[in-house]
């Protein structure tokens, strides 16, 4: 039985950006189809089998669909067929999977979009290749600079 990996998300107005988190994965396959179909298959460490199928909001360019395989995660660059904002991610109006969620670090407003940097640059999985590197006993939390000298710590 196949498993779903966690999938994160975010949009520019000409692209979908899709974080599929699954370490050292195996036999990747990513498939894009026009109708804004995307579909993605890979093993895990252990061998178990992950699959993901997405309808998304609006039709792609297949052609302009980029994959960057990282050591924690796989980077999806996917081209909107139509420049502009797409209310949520999936055609469905109902509720996303638990498994689907906003990436908040490559999120970006409408109105914001010209002032920030093109994610689809040449270093886009800089930032994604040995992200989870460090690790330390307060893993998965977040501390404040401010917060750390408030402490005393």
């Amino acid at each position: 039985m196949s498993r779903n990996p966690e999938v994160l998300w975010a949009q520019r107005s000409d692209k979908v950006y899709l974080t599929v988190a699954l370490p050292d994965a195996k036999d990747i396959s990513v498939k894009c189809e026009p109708q804004g179909k995307f579909s993605f298959s890979a093993r895990g460490v252990q061998g178990e089998s992950f699959e993901l199928s997405l309808e998304l909001y609006g039709a792609i360019v297949p052609e302009g669909c980029k994959t960057k395989v990282g050591l924690r995660n796989i980077l999806c660059s996917i081209q909107k067929e139509q420049k502009g904002w797409w209310k949520r991610l999936l055609k469905s109006e109902e509720k996303p999977a638990p498994y689907i969620k906003v990436d908040w670090n490559k999120w970006c407003d409408e109105d914001e979009e010209e002032s920030s940097s093109d994610l689809a640059s040449e270093n886009d999985d800089a930032a994604y290749v040995g992200q989870d590197d460090e690790s330390s006993d307060d893993e998965g939390m977040l501390y404040l600079p401010d917060l750390e000298k408030a402490r005393g710590n």
